[in-house]
């Protein structure tokens, strides 16, 4: 059982090797956020949810849903906080939600 799990680890530093040296773990980053949300959020409320990316620190939340888009924008410090606190303070700086 401990196996699979090293293995798990292993593979996952590999897959951010390779976005480090071919540039994409913004990509990379925006993906492990939108695996938060589909924990965090109601499955019908992350079905809302178009696309998430990262560019230049500010995470973009493309979100189809007014109602979702209004709360994501009414709480939108206590959205960026939860994935300070996930991922990292020094890898966000804002959220913008399209």
């Amino acid at each position: 059982m401990k196996k699979n799990k090293k293995r798990e680890f292993q593979s996952s530093e590999l897959v951010k090797s390779f976005a480090r040296i071919h540039g994409f773990e913004d990509k990379l980053t925006a993906f492990e956020i939108k695996y938060f949300l589909e924990d965090y959020l109601d499955e019908s409320l992350f079905m809302e949810i178009e696309s998430v990316n990262l560019h230049q620190k500010i995470i973009q939340i493309k979100i189809n849903s007014p109602l979702l888009k209004n709360d994501f924008k009414m709480r939108k410090s206590f959205y960026l906080k939860k994935f300070q606190d996930k991922f990292g303070e020094e890898k966000f700086t804002d959220l913008l939600v399209l």
